[in-house]
């Protein structure tokens, strides 16, 4: 496993560090604007446009890749990125911080399209999934060690913001002085929305949910957390406990839907990550059991868009799985877009409860569209489903990892 490391060590140590001054940003961008008064509104807009910058990157940045090669690509995506960490600490305006989220999205979207691509050049039948688990490793350890650096802001407050932009600048690094040859970028035509509904209807609904719920989270988790009475440096470790449980629990349940009905796998989770959220609702104060449930959610929601992509591709035909992956993102994104919104809304009127009855909500009709599909539905052999895949919620690139041609 780790020969098959070795050339890749450079890509994955980046994407480490981008993660890592990069994750903590949502949190620190919602904690911020809540601090002055935004309404859960507009923050949750600051969420969408985030979104919206990763969904319109993911399809549109492959031609500049193409055109001046990834290293020249990577430089210019993670050069604006840091430049746009850097401008938050200049003035703090909704409208510009809107304007500003969009960018990193938009510029994470071509990120993550050139480090994808390298890795799954890299990849053979041997090496795909040791490089697959390493490269999730790496994208969500440093998303969760990033929350930490929320702290910064307690005696300056702009210093977060400049570390983001000190660690963004370092992670061109080991890009730029790699010598593993550029991969060419392929044509990445997607499956629509439509016929993947018709070929996998529980796949594509549970992909749209799954991106309302933690889009809703990633926008307005910290305020939800910060209403609760916890500092920056709790709200830091709720983060992560949700994302160490997304990591955590990705085995055992991946093992389980291998093994059995993929589907009543995958409504199990909605299920159980629909009593986590009422869970979170009833407790309504701080405390050690806050975490513990912050992880179980972690666990039973990270891992539905792996689960809905495998039990989509048990249902295509081989030469149609990696334009699947492309119409899966779009879902994906579609979903997350318009999370925070609706989350926000919900906030808006119920109050802080109201981000977990919205996801609740959501994972609630994922529960109940699962069990008229398991009724109504034919299940996949077991023998013929398809290997679970750990797979990440970024671009397309990502899932073709799963493409074992």
């Amino acid at each position: 496993m780790l020969s098959s490391l070795i050339p890749v060590r450079s890509f994955l140590l980046a994407i480490f560090i981008i993660m890592a001054g990069s994750g903590f940003l949502s949190t620190l961008i919602s904690v911020r604007l809540e601090a002055e008064g935004e309404s859960p509104l507009a923050i949750g807009l600051v969420g969408t446009a985030y979104f919206a910058g990763l969904t319109i990157g993911a399809l549109r940045v492959s031609k500049l890749i193409a055109s001046v090669g990834h290293i020249r690509a990577f430089a210019v995506f993670v050069s604006i990125f840091s430049a746009s960490s850097l401008t938050y600490a200049i003035h703090q305006d909704v409208g510009l911080w809107t304007v500003l989220r969009f960018i990193d999205g938009l510029t994470i979207a071509g990120v993550y399209i050139c480090l994808e691509s390298w890795l799954n050049e890299r990849a053979d039948k041997t090496s795909r999934a040791s490089i697959l688990a390493s490269y999730m490793v790496a994208l969500y350890s440093g998303q969760a060690a990033g929350q930490f650096l929320l702290n910064l802001g307690d005696a300056q407050p702009m210093l977060p913001f400049m570390v983001s932009a000190i660690l963004l600048s370092l992670a061109v690094i080991p890009v730029v002085l790699t010598q593993v040859a550029q991969p060419v970028l392929g044509n990445l035509k997607s499956l629509s929305i439509r016929k993947l509904y018709e070929i996998s209807p529980l796949g594509i609904l549970g992909v749209i949910l799954t991106g309302a719920m933690l889009g809703a989270f990633y926008a307005l988790g910290p305020i939800f957390a910060g209403k609760l009475g916890m500092g920056l440096s709790e709200i830091a470790l709720f983060t992560s406990s949700v994302i160490f449980g997304g990591v955590i629990l990705q085995w055992p349940i991946g093992m389980l839907s291998d093994r059995f009905d993929r589907r009543k796998v995958l409504i199990a989770c909605f299920a159980l990550a629909t009593a986590v959220c009422g869970a979170m609702i009833a407790i309504g104060g701080t405390g050690i059991y806050v975490f513990i449930l912050g992880g179980l959610f972690g666990g039973f929601s990270f891992v539905l868009y792996p689960l809905c992509v495998a039990h989509t591709n048990d249902r295509l035909a081989e030469d149609e799985r990696v334009g699947a992956s492309g119409g899966l993102v779009l879902a994906y994104s579609m979903g997350a877009v318009g999370g925070p919104l609706l989350g926000s809304a919900v906030m808006a009127v119920i109050g802080p409860p109201g981000l977990f009855l919205f996801i609740g909500m959501c994972a609630l009709l994922g529960t109940g569209f699962g069990l008229w599909r398991l009724y109504s539905g034919e299940a996949v052999p077991s023998e013929e489903q398809q290997s679970y895949q750990n797979l990440p919620r970024t671009t397309p690139v990502a899932t073709s990892f799963d493409d074992e041609t």
